[in-house]
């Protein structure tokens, strides 16, 4: 059947990231127990953007075309509405305070902390016409004289004041992203910092309440997000990271940066310590070019130090942002760049802190193992941010079946509880303020 069925509101939704390097689509749901249903995935090559920022339109179409095209296909679900990831080094973060009289009942209920989060945004001092807000995150509040508040719904007072995180990012960039998702036939549904995403998708909930500090080291860009009591409490991007290192060793061994990059992915390793084994890495003969060799060690100096270079940058972050000793739970490291061996190791000596590699966590359905790896974890977040706060899809459709099959309409899932578990929920704690995230769902998109 090639005619496209409109079907009703589904609990569907889609990530869409962006990258330097690659252009990732997931389709997702909720599952019964609370996990993300991948239904399908697409993934195209992305040559439209240099570090996180679009600098060939025609390009990053494409590419985003292509990556829907095949998420489509494996999903049998027409995509329209995306929640797409944003960053670059034009994104920063903003402290704001904001204080406001608790409505006449004297109980703080939702309206309360919608009007809350919309002072905040108006007592940003140095926003100017160029940059816009992506995100207000609430960090803690305080009614009358009870500090620590993270969920202020239902409780007694005259006056509630406290801090919000926000985040902004220059009107032109933004634009740009926009105008690709448009031109592919896409709408914006929703667009969230990837730092939130990565971590979002990476995250137990005893890390966040714990302190830990995400690294999602991209093609482009290295992404650095602090958590503390629950909340994103600083972030940064370093305009260093995976792409670096390929054409390092693209320079190094004289070779052309796509077989740099296979090199590097087949043979590299980021930490001299942990080489095994010497042995002659050969580059065959490509275009009339002679074949050579040279040693693995060798390949691993180049690397180690652009790797090396990363890590000095984030440690000088970290010690910054006036976190370092609250980080009880150490360093979670994720992204392409984090597949490397000898990655976690290398962030271990030069930050000092305990290192984990970051997997989506909270994944289920028939393809869960092909998204499981760090170059996903920030598409997985996005569509478990989606998740979070309802941005479904604006309506279902089956996608068009390939000639001579046909489909039946997808039908839409329940809509999940209360009780259900956030995809990074540990299911033997509830997380702190869990039911201030429920609250704030509703108007998380309007703000």
């Amino acid at each position: 059947m090639n005619s496209k069925l409109l079907m009703p509101k589904s609990n569907i939704v889609v990530g869409l990231d962006i990258g330097t390097t690659k252009v990732c689509v997931v389709v997702a749901e909720k599952d019964d127990v609370g996990k993300l249903n991948v239904l399908g995935k697409g993934r195209a090559n992305s040559e439209g953007l240099q570090r996180a920022t679009v600098v060939n339109i025609n390009k990053t179409v494409d590419a985003i075309r292509k990556a829907v095209a095949d998420a489509e296909r494996e999903s049998s679900i027409k995509i329209k509405g995306v929640n797409v990831g944003i960053s670059g080094a034009h994104v920063h973060c903003i402290y704001s305070n904001s204080e406001i009289s608790v409505n006449q009942s004297g109980i703080v209920n939702e309206s309360d902390v919608r009007r809350f989060l919309e002072k905040a945004k108006t007592n940003i001092r140095y926003l100017d016409i160029d940059h816009e807000i992506i995100h207000v995150i609430p960090q803690e509040f305080i009614v009358d004289d009870q500090d620590g508040v993270l969920d202020p719904i239902g409780m007694a007072g005259t006056i509630m004041r406290g801090s919000a995180y926000i985040v902004v990012g220059l009107r032109t960039k933004i634009r740009n992203i926009k105008q690709c998702i448009e031109k592919a036939g896409l709408e914006v549904s929703a667009m969230t910092f990837e730092p939130v995403a990565s971590g979002l998708a990476v995250m137990k909930e005893s890390e966040r309440r714990s302190g830990v500090v995400v690294i999602d080291i991209g093609g482009g860009t290295t992404e650095v997000a602090i958590y503390i009591d629950g909340a994103i409490r600083y972030s940064e991007v370093i305009k260093v990271a995976a792409n670096d290192v390929t054409h390092d060793v693209a320079y190094g061994i004289k070779a052309l940066n796509d077989v740099a990059e296979e090199i590097k992915i087949q043979h590299g390793c980021a930490y001299a310590k942990v080489l095994d084994k010497e042995e002659e890495i050969l580059i065959e003969s490509i275009e009339g070019r002679p074949s050579k060799s040279f040693p693995k060690s060798s390949l691993t100096v180049i690397i180690e130090a652009r790797m090396m270079e990363i890590f000095e940058l984030v440690r000088d972050i970290i010690k910054r942002s006036g976190y370092y000793d609250y980080l009880n739970a150490g360093v979670i490291i994720t992204g392409g760049g984090a597949l490397l061996p000898g990655t976690g190791e290398l962030a271990r000596d030069i930050l000092g802190l305990d290192v984990r590699t970051g997997y989506p966590e909270g994944v289920s359905g028939g393809i869960k193992d092909a998204i499981n790896n760090p170059m996903y974890a920030t598409v997985m977040g996005l569509v478990a941010h989606s998740l979070q706060n309802n941005l479904y899809q604006d309506y279902g459709e089956v996608a068009p079946a390939p000639s001579g099959q046909t489909q039946e309409p997808v039908t839409s899932s329940p809509e999940p509880s209360q009780a259900q578990q956030s995809p990074e929920q540990n299911p033997d704690t509830p997380p702190t303020g869990k039911k201030f995230v429920d609250r704030l769902k509703k108007f998380w998109d309007q703000l």
